[in-house]
């Protein structure tokens, strides 16, 4: 499954935009810069001629003339960074605008070997339009770890969502050093998704692509590709993405409609990401117990042996809020 040419250019487009504000920005503050402290604008005039003058003493045989210039560009950029610090400027404040710097808002980088491919960034704009991941993008701009709580939860419940907590960003911290999976299993409304979510927007803010699905939508859209003929390209390239991202997330596995289908891909999915040394992160309401009688035996060896498991517990918080709410409201 491919953009569109409408959908390729709506991105290219954005690219061009970004780069503009950007560059806009960084004339304005260049101008401020220059305004607030004259001295700045003449010292990087000077670069010039510094320049022009290091070119001839080159040209006339100095061997020392570049060593030299070397230095007095460095005498320059320390005084124009000191200039800035007294006047109340970041020292960064004059540096090109970004919004990846992988890229420099062009949307493709220069690979190893030497290929233009398409930036990480490029990459999750494909994913969010080709798989609607609108649902993830709302969630995790209400919850993340700055609205995170421990105040809905007690005693053991309480332990368990600390240990979660902890497991979460350790996940994230090791994230791109080792190769490892989580399975969050409970109660219903007890953290879950919300911590899904967590470890969703940090990897997204730290460049990884990151897809999200719902176990129901997950085997519906497989489902759909596989069985209509017409869709067999499209069917490959829903694989290569699923096998391919940085992240996995299949939120409320056991919601869906569970058969000899579902039971093959969710193995095939699982077993073709831990080949390629991929993460995945599955939540559930279901028990351990439960996963093993629904799921082959291959799942749920793949599963225990192969994910970090957190089990959570307590209230259904979502009912919880709602109560506190309606209680405070009367």
């Amino acid at each position: 499954m491919a953009l569109s040419n409408s959908q390729y250019e709506a991105i290219i487009k954005g690219y061009q935009r970004t780069r503009d504000e950007n560059r806009i920005l960084a004339e304005t503050r260049r101008q401020k810069v220059y305004e607030t402290v004259p001295e700045y604008r003449r010292l990087e005039e000077s670069i010039s001629t510094l320049s022009v003058a290091g070119a001839r003493r080159m040209l006339g045989g100095d061997e020392n003339a570049l060593a030299r210039l070397h230095e007095e560009l460095a005498e320059v950029t320390a005084r124009q960074k000191c200039l800035l610090a007294e006047h109340g400027f970041p020292a960064d404040y004059l540096e090109p605008l970004y919004r990846c710097a992988d890229c420099q808002d062009t949307g493709y980088i220069t690979s190893g070997n030497g290929l233009r491919e398409k930036c990480h960034c490029f990459r999750q704009q494909e994913i969010s339009i080709l798989y609607a991941q609108s649902h993830i993008q709302d969630t995790i701009e209400r919850e993340n770890f700055s609205t995170l709580s421990y105040a809905y939860y007690r005693d053991d419940d309480l332990r368990r969502f600390e240990t979660a907590v902890d497991i979460s960003r350790k996940f994230i911290k090791d994230f791109r050093e080792n190769y490892q999976n989580l399975f969050f299993y409970g109660t219903v409304g007890t953290g879950k998704s919300f911590l899904s979510g967590c470890i969703a927007g940090e990897l997204l803010k730290n460049g990884n692509s990151v897809i999200y699905f719902s176990a129901s939508g997950l085997f519906d859209t497989l489902a759909r590709y596989t069985f209509d003929g017409r869709l067999k390209d499209s069917l490959h390239d829903l694989c290569e993405d699923l096998y391919s991202c940085d992240l996995l997330i299949i939120d409320d596995l056991g919601t869906e409609i569970t058969n000899s289908f579902v039971t093959s891909e969710l193995f095939s999915c699982l077993n073709e990401r831990h080949l390629r040394g991929k993460s995945t992160l599955i939540s559930t309401n279901i028990s351990l117990e439960e996963l093993r009688d629904r799921y082959s035996d291959r799942i749920f060896s793949r599963i225990t042996s192969g994910f970090t498991l957190c089990k959570l517990t307590g209230p259904d918080i979502r009912i919880l809020k709602k109560r506190l709410s309606n209680a405070a409201a009367t």
